[in-house]
């Protein structure tokens, strides 16, 4: 079995792919055409994007938009540092600063425009 994507439900799909688009530096792919559904592709995982009406479509609304507080979006990148001042103007919510963990990542959380935690980290050189 291979895990194939990690899939988030949102109300404004413009605007989640937009964030994920700074964040992950890449462009949307639409594999599927049409309007409620987008990837992206960044370092061999893919990250979907759905919108509500999507998933009343066709998983007979079996998720909900930003009703997420169990799970963690982790990205682990070259310098923790460096994208949180790309990010700077993208996140409106931060949660923690880039901090040095006790096991050596350096590491940082916020939420996604909605609501969803990331972790983005960095491990020592």
């Amino acid at each position: 079995m291979k895990l194939a994507s990690v899939r988030l439900v949102t109300d404004d799909l413009a605007a989640l792919t937009a964030f994920y688009r700074v964040l992950l530096a890449t462009d949307p792919v639409t594999p599927f055409g049409g309007e409620d559904y987008v990837e992206m592709h960044a370092g061999g995982a893919v990250l979907a994007l759905v919108t509500t009406a999507g998933v009343n479509r066709y998983n007979n609304g079996a998720a909900s938009a930003r009703a997420n507080r169990s799970a963690i979006l982790e990205f682990q990148v070259e310098d923790t540092d460096e994208v949180r001042t790309r990010l700077d103007g993208h996140v409106t919510d931060w949660v923690q600063e880039p901090v040095s963990q006790p096991w050596g990542n350096r590491s940082m959380l916020f939420r996604d425009p909605d609501g969803n935690l990331l972790n983005v980290y960095s491990t020592p050189n």
